[in-house]
């Protein structure tokens, strides 16, 4: 019974011993899982750091290379001196600031030229930009008329005799000539006939030093004029710029900063039309070599462009209601009347400008673009996967890479001369789920024109 006793009190402690030392093993491997997964997690984050700090170095660099390439080319950089005609440093601040009294100035007269064929609805265009013209010595209204529409001529009169706008016809109602193969587009030939018309009229019969372009079928937001007032010192005096447009090819409210985006203002190098203003500088050297067609695709050549940008707005200041004309509707029903037209007023003429000049912009937006982390398209789309809520950049190599990411994102896809609407210098800006999204060329390409045939 003694020993018995003992046995039993023996193999408890041995059974004891052998939980107690199951308990500490389990713990002990336990901890050491959790020590390799915390290892592992920190690899993980080293090589994450040392991927953006490889993306940072590779963006410095080409950083670099785009400062030194503007210091060389002085056709597109305004030089230090000259920048006294377009801004005022302030002593108080390190900010350049647009001269106000400049832009207030009374003898600055920017047109309205209304394009105008065979809709008698002008009526809706010509109401909104009477409704919100602010003043009509600095903005007179000239409607220009093609195609000798007796309903259309009919409206165009009545503002005409209330001494709203000015009317002029076209005189030339001939037949184009117009290539083999082409018959079905001559409606194109009698526009781009018309605008070399309205054009001479404005800059040669008027004399007018610049001019704010639309046509019949565009609805006007309210701070359209305060719009075009503001910028056109921009573009009068910074010769890497040569047009303001009023529109953004991708401005649908669900690719647009809806809340914060009314001020926001970028360069783009695509022509984008609809709304627009040049100079009689610019005109003079365009009209000698004016198209007998396509006139819009033909301003996006890369030698009437001329390595120079156009501004234009986050949200669209025009908007097209114009779903018959020559086009034929084209890509009205899946984009155009999707557009969403600025409903928050900006006072221009309080905004500070200066951040648009190049030599400004460029250093800006380059930095920040590059700094952002890459993602993919997809997971943008989806809005997953994402690693916070800031800006984010997605990288495409090729035009079709471009094309693939454009069409996830909701965004046109097509090219103008081997431009991608609303492109700067291959970069395309949108804001989706948000936050910004900019559509970028890799960081390794050369030089500044991204450009496919």
């Amino acid at each position: 019974m003694k020993y018995k006793r003992l046995g039993l009190i023996v193999a408890f402690c041995f059974v004891s011993w052998l939980v107690l030392a199951l308990v500490i093993f389990s713990d002990n491997l336990s901890k050491k899982i959790d020590v390799e997964t915390r290892k592992g997690s920190l690899l993980k984050y080293i090589q994450e750091l040392e991927l953006q700090i490889s993306q940072q170095e590779e963006t410095y660099k080409l950083l670099v290379e785009k400062l030194k390439k503007l210091t060389p080319r002085p056709e597109n950089v305004v030089p230090a001196m000259e920048l006294k005609h377009i801004l005022d440093y302030e002593p108080r601040t390190s900010s350049l600031a647009i001269r106000k009294d400049v832009l207030q100035e009374k003898s600055v007269i920017l047109p309205v030229l209304v394009f105008s064929c065979n809709r008698p609805d002008i009526r809706r265009s010509l109401d909104g930009l009477l409704k919100y013209r602010p003043e009509a010595k600095k903005f007179p209204i000239i409607v220009s008329q093609d195609c000798a529409h007796g309903a259309t001529a009919k409206v165009i009169r009545s503002y005409s005799d209330a001494s709203q706008v000015t009317y002029i016809q076209q005189p030339d109602q001939s037949e184009p000539i117009v290539p083999p193969g082409e018959a079905k587009f001559k409606g194109y030939f009698k526009i781009a006939r018309h605008y070399l018309f309205g054009l001479k009229q404005i800059f040669r019969t008027f004399n007018y030093t610049a001019v704010i372009i639309v046509e019949d079928d565009l609805d006007v937001a309210p701070d359209f004029f305060s719009y075009f007032a503001s910028t056109y010192q921009l573009l009068k005096n910074d010769p890497t710029l040569w047009c303001v447009s009023a529109w953004n090819d991708n401005g649908k409210a669900t690719l647009v900063d809806m809340q914060q985006g009314s001020q926001l203002l970028y360069r783009s190098d695509f022509f984008p039309g609809l709304g627009w203003m040049i100079t009689k500088e610019l005109w003079d050297e365009l009209e000698p070599k004016w198209p007998k067609s396509y006139w819009d695709d033909w301003m996006r050549r890369p030698e009437q462009r001329k390595d120079r940008a156009c501004i234009r707005p986050e949200i669209s200041r025009t908007r097209t209601f114009g779903k018959i004309g020559v086009s034929n509707g084209m890509f009205f029903d899946k984009h155009l009347k999707y557009i969403k037209l600025n409903e928050m007023p900006v006072d221009f003429s309080t905004q500070n400008l200066s951040h648009m000049v190049q030599i400004a912009y460029d250093a800006d937006y380059f930095r920040h673009v590059y700094s952002l982390p890459v993602v993919s398209a997809s997971d943008v789309r989806t809005n997953t996967n994402l690693p916070f809520d800031g800006p984010l950049r997605i990288t495409y190599h090729t035009k079709d890479t471009f094309k693939n990411a454009a069409k996830l994102l909701g965004l046109m896809d097509d090219f103008k001369s081997g431009v991608p609407r609303t492109g700067y210098h291959g970069i395309v800006s949108v804001f989706l789920n948000g936050r910004r999204v900019y559509l970028a060329p890799h960081s390794n390409w050369k030089g500044y024109d991204l450009t496919w045939s």
